[in-house]
């Protein structure tokens, strides 16, 4: 019990404070530089791509066998599009042209919403880590926790230059990450039932991670800027991650 609310309270920090920094950053900077937002998405990319590499996959195929894997990494992808059908068929709004304060709101509060379920598999990625290595659960968390900086941003400005509150702004901000303390409470609780669901789970999050990377963060960050500060970070998170399988 104590080791379910050890990783469920790491998920938690790790999940809100990503949030929750990019929220600060999106109510105190009025224009927050496309450059620095593309360099963190590149960086954060470059990070889970490593640990997918170095640390998940390679933790995973000492449990169990490839088969067993390559199952898990399906199950993780197809979790993905299934979360990305259900936040474009339930929560998005197209942002009137006439960017009212109105429209800017309801358009904050629906990314806010689109986010808070989008957490849940990368907490579950951080619970079942923590499920096979200290190390390993850190690193997940860490890399969640930077991709999770643009996110805050992306929910607060529009939420910000909409009328709220910035303490309003803040604690939404904040609560959308609370859904990957969730996850991680049921990665690590489903982790526990035997090696081979610790396996699956590490693969299930690999999946879920190379979604991210391919569908997510890379197109995202050629969007907000195209240069080589994108490369530059991926390389870095790339190394970053080699850096902490070494720790």
């Amino acid at each position: 019990m104590e080791y379910l609310i050890k990783t469920t309270m790491i998920g938690l920090f790790f999940g809100t404070f990503g949030t929750t920094l990019g929220g600060i950053i999106g109510v105190t900077f009025k224009n927050t530089s496309n450059k620095f937002l593309g360099f963190i998405l590149s960086l954060a990319s470059g990070l889970m791509v490593s640990i997918v590499c170095f640390d998940l996959v390679p933790e995973a195929l000492e449990i169990s066998g490839i088969p067993l894997i390559i199952i898990g990494i399906v199950m993780g992808v197809i979790g993905m599009i299934l979360c990305d059908i259900v936040v474009q068929k339930k929560f998005h709004t197209k942002v009137s042209d006439s960017k009212t304060p109105s429209s800017l709101l309801k358009t904050g509060i629906i990314v806010s919403l689109g986010l808070a379920l989008h957490n849940f598999p990368e907490g579950l990625a951080i619970g079942s880590g923590f499920g096979a290595s200290i190390k390993l659960g850190y690193s997940l968390a860490i890399a969640i926790l930077l991709h999770d900086i643009p996110e805050g941003v992306s929910m607060a400005v529009p939420m910000k230059n909409g009328g709220m509150k910035v303490s309003k702004v803040i604690f939404y901000v904040i609560l959308s990450g609370v859904t990957t303390g969730i996850g991680a409470f049921f990665g690590a609780l489903v982790g526990a039932i035997s090696e081979e669901i610790i396996a699956i789970c590490l693969a299930f999050a690999a999946g879920a991670m190379l979604y991210i990377v391919s569908g997510e963060l890379i197109p995202e960050s050629n969007k907000l800027y195209k240069g080589r500060m994108n490369s530059i970070g991926n390389i870095l998170g790339f190394i970053l991650g080699i850096l902490a399988t070494l720790v």
